[in-house]
């Protein structure tokens, strides 16, 4: 995984569409969506690591974009 896109396509294998209106709150039902995943044993831990630290991120990025 290399982009929150490939994260949201991972996602809808698993028939899990997220849009709520609110980008950061998006990003981090991504992140609970995959932890539980990961959790389930669907994912491998490579792909885990990278999606979450590509959520946390994006997060970050839209945490700061909201504060100016």
């Amino acid at each position: 995984m290399k982009t929150i896109y490939d994260i949201q396509q991972f996602l809808k294998r698993f028939g899990t569409f997220i849009y709520i209106g609110n980008r950061v709150a998006e990003l981090e039902l991504m992140e609970t969506e995959i932890r539980e995943i990961y959790r389930s044993q669907m994912m491998d831990t490579k792909d885990y690591q990278m999606a979450l630290l590509l959520l946390r991120q994006q997060i970050q990025i839209e945490r700061d974009k909201e504060k100016q």
